[in-house]
């Protein structure tokens, strides 16, 4: 509120003039402020507080930048594990693709000699029936060798007790048929070796089990 001093009262009669004032309040109502002002203000309030706007910004900048730069970073290291996941991929294909051609190759170069030695043998003129029989043997000792290499086991379960997963049994006789006697459900006599790869039954060994 303003302040306006009041006229002074005129003297009556003969009383001696005397200077009085008088205060009257009378409300100002203030001018508003624009939005562009408010804001000047603001900025001016900010900048008295010690941190000016071209710090702020400054700040703000430097924080973007670290961001977009962190995220480059992402993309990066996303891409890279993606192409490294798929050469991966491609190659666990290629390896089964070779493993399924090649199987048996290990397998195949060990039984080679062992055809070599059986056309050696087919070659010879005016054998015995002795050079005949050592070079058999010798052609043998080179097919097993070849199926240890290969992982391949024979099954020759005579006098074990009858595993059906392992063993085909085509009959049954007394155990006391054979010397010494054999027990119950234990194999009498094997027909027919079976055959493992690893721990997978090739094929089972044929037998006649003890009644």
């Amino acid at each position: 509120m303003s302040e306006i001093p009041a006229t002074p009262a005129a003297p009556q009669g003969n009383e001696p003039t005397q200077a009085a004032e008088t205060t009257v309040n009378i409300p100002v109502t203030p001018e508003p402020v624009s939005p562009s002002e408010a804001e000047f203000i603001d900025i001016g309030l900010h900048a008295q507080g010690g941190l000016s706007l071209e710090v702020e910004v400054e700040r703000l900048n430097l924080e973007l930048n670290a961001a977009v730069s962190k995220l480059a970073e992402t993309q990066d290291a996303y891409v890279r594990a993606v192409a490294e996941t798929e050469n991966l991929r491609r190659r666990a294909s290629e390896d089964v693709s070779k493993a399924h051609k090649f199987a048996i190759e290990s397998f195949a170069e060990a039984l080679i000699p062992a055809k070599d030695s059986l056309e050696m043998a087919l070659a010879l003129q005016n054998q015995t029936l002795e050079t005949l029989r050592e070079g058999v043997e010798a052609t043998l000792r080179q097919m097993t060798a070849g199926f240890e290499k290969g992982r391949l086991q024979e099954i020759n379960p005579m006098r074990e007790k009858f595993d059906p997963h392992r063993h085909q049994a085509v009959s049954m006789v007394p155990g006391n048929s054979v010397e010494p006697p054999v027990p119950s459900n234990h194999v009498v006599m094997v027909l027919q070796k079976g055959y493992l790869i690893a721990d997978r039954v090739l094929r089972p060994a044929l037998v006649a089990v003890a009644q």
